[in-house]
């Protein structure tokens, strides 16, 4: 049986695994990202400036989707700050966040749906619950990425221990 390990091609598949930087896609992705959520604040934030006879409902629905677009700011700045592939976290962080965005909008759709009836409201809803399974399978995909990477680095921290 042989028990030798090669603890230098170990330590380097480990070090490849947690050092490398993130792809020139993922890194223009994450730009576009951050670029068009500050676009969205921007237009968002200049309508509830100049738009004051809004009505409250209204302010509050700008209010929500400002901070969502604030939120994708945070998370690309995040992501590009890092500048390395956080072992998949920051898929599982952005399809949290997906989850936790397109069920709101599908939340709030439904109570529209069962208020009012509407047809326009029924189709954001069936929108809503599109977005929302993709979403949903985003996130189940990101996570199984992650655990199976985290466990690829307990395996190979592992074998550096052993002598």
């Amino acid at each position: 049986m042989n028990t030798h390990v090669d603890h230098a091609a170990l330590e380097a598949h480990l070090r490849a695994l947690t050092a490398r930087t993130l792809s020139p896609a993922a890194r223009y992705t994450h730009v576009a990202v951050l670029l068009l959520a500050l676009i969205m604040c921007a237009l968002i934030g200049a309508l509830l400036a100049t738009e004051p006879a809004l009505p409250g409902r209204a302010q509050a629905a700008f209010g929500v989707m400002l901070l969502i677009g604030a939120s994708w700011v945070g998370y690309a700045a995040w992501v590009l700050g890092n500048r390395t592939t956080l072992l998949a976290n920051q898929q599982v962080v952005a399809g949290c966040m997906a989850v936790g965005f397109t069920g709101t909008f599908f939340a709030c759709s439904a109570v529209v749906v069962l208020i009012s009836g509407s047809t326009l409201a029924l189709a954001a809803a069936a929108t809503g619950g599109t977005l929302l399974a993709c979403a949903l399978a985003v996130l189940v995909s990101a996570t199984s990425n992650a655990a199976r990477l985290r466990a690829l680095q307990r395996v190979l921290e592992g074998k550096l221990r052993v002598t």
